[in-house]
């Protein structure tokens, strides 16, 4: 089951109440929907909740029934179909266009007013043409038109509400779309699926977790190669000033550094120090170190 399809499956589950959220809603259907012209309306889903939602909205939003509806449980695609004239003008008319007139679709803003209505027609949009991926993969939502003044409409809408997003055109479509987790956690939210909202939270957080994991063990794998790096160096040191004949002549602190780096090759700096009586620092032990290192070189 796709991340798509477990958030419309939420959203199908909201009642249809207040008359004017319904319309807002079918609204949003109409406009991304597969057709809505002057002649037809066409909603095409494969989602098995939709179907039981779409007729009550139809019914409460516009007083009226398809003139074709699949049968219950019918599987694959399902077909919501209005033909009849006189059902096609009331819409029309209901939603501020002129049914005497070519039918251009634009968002009529004067049906939008109440921030319920602007909700309910997000809603009916990603109902329609919707889709959002999983979020433990990546983050993308997007809502897909083919009528370029209303996908145009709709980003103004969605940035007087905060939602700043992005456009594109892809196969004739016209996309607006999200990628920031938190900008699709606040969609979700606000068109009444706070269930999958939660769900992109928490794939955000189980992936920091992860990047914030690997980060630590990079970079601790990266300090343990430059501790046994810089091990090597001072052992190398350490054998050469002995094999001059130089260590015996140093002073005793810097004798007994060599000797217990010799007997803990294994140590970091800070393990080492302990190893001293009484303790040394860490700070002080690198000093001796790399006095050994120095003198070795002038050899």
């Amino acid at each position: 089951m796709s991340f798509s399809f477990e958030a419309k499956n939420e959203l199908c589950r909201l009642p249809v109440q207040k008359l004017c959220c319904a319309r807002a809603e079918a609204y949003g259907v109409l406009l991304y929907c597969n057709t809505f012209s002057s002649t037809e309306v066409r909603i095409i889903t494969e989602n098995p909740n939709l179907p039981a939602r779409l007729p009550r909205l139809f019914h409460r939003a516009f007083n009226l029934r398809f003139d074709r509806q699949p049968e219950p449980d019918q599987p694959g695609k399902q077909v919501f179909q209005i033909t009849e004239r006189k059902k096609l003008d009331h819409i029309i008319n209901l939603l501020g266009y002129d049914p005497r007139q070519n039918l251009v679709l634009h968002i009529n803003f004067g049906l939008l007013e109440d921030a319920c209505c602007r909700a309910s027609f997000l809603r009916g949009v990603f109902f329609a043409g919707g889709s959002i991926t999983d979020p433990l993969k990546r983050y993308h939502l997007e809502l897909a038109t083919s009528h370029l003044q209303a996908s145009r409409e709709l980003e103004a809408l969605l940035r007087e509400d905060h939602f700043p997003p992005k456009s594109v055109s892809r196969n004739g479509s016209f996309i607006t779309y999200f990628k920031q987790s938190d900008q699709i956690e606040d969609f979700l939210t606000l068109i009444g699926a706070p269930v999958s909202a939660m769900k992109v939270m928490s794939a955000k957080m189980e992936k920091d977790l992860r990047n914030s994991v690997n980060r630590r063990l990079n970079c601790d794998s990266a300090n343990l190669d430059k501790a046994v790096e810089a091990a090597q160096e001072q052992l190398e040191a350490i054998r050469r000033l002995e094999e001059a004949g130089v260590l015996e002549t140093l002073p005793d602190k810097l004798q007994l550094t060599a000797s217990l780096r010799q007997a803990n090759p294994e140590l970091t700096l800070s393990e080492l120090a302990e190893e001293f009586d009484p303790p040394v620092t860490k700070s002080c032990l690198n000093h001796r170190l790399r006095k050994l290192v120095e003198l070795s070189k002038k050899l």
